[in-house]
């Protein structure tokens, strides 16, 4: 039996979502909205057997703390493992200028280190 990981959608990843969700329903529709997450989270789940899943980051200090890129259509997802989770720190429009999004994701990474983890 495969190790199954916990997946942990951190704040800005589950706002990130929720706006996506609410864009393709403006401007789409219901189905449009209900596509693109569906197809998000059906990528993000599997990441819970398959944790190496994507690619490294470009950005070479995010890749050589592990953190990786899912692409799931035209966004982005960025995670990375830490003991027997992984988290999903953004989930980004990969038309957009992103590395300026995730220019928080150094802070983002300090703050989750600091909090005491059932996970590692």
């Amino acid at each position: 039996m495969e190790k199954q990981y916990k997946l942990e959608l951190l704040t800005p990843a589950q706002r990130e979502l929720a706006e996506i969700a609410r864009v393709h329903l403006e401007l789409v529709g219901v189905l449009s909205a209900r596509k693109n997450t569906d197809r998000i989270y059906d990528a993000l789940e599997k990441l819970k057997n398959h944790p190496n899943l994507g690619i490294a980051c470009r950005d070479k200090k995010l890749a050589s703390e592990g953190f990786r890129m899912l692409i799931c259509g035209n966004y982005l997802c960025f995670f990375r493992q830490i003991g027997t989770a992984v988290f999903v720190y953004h989930i980004v429009d990969g038309r957009t200028d992103y590395p300026k999004q995730l220019s928080g994701l150094e802070r983002e990474k300090k703050n989750l280190k600091k909090c005491p983890s059932q996970f590692d």
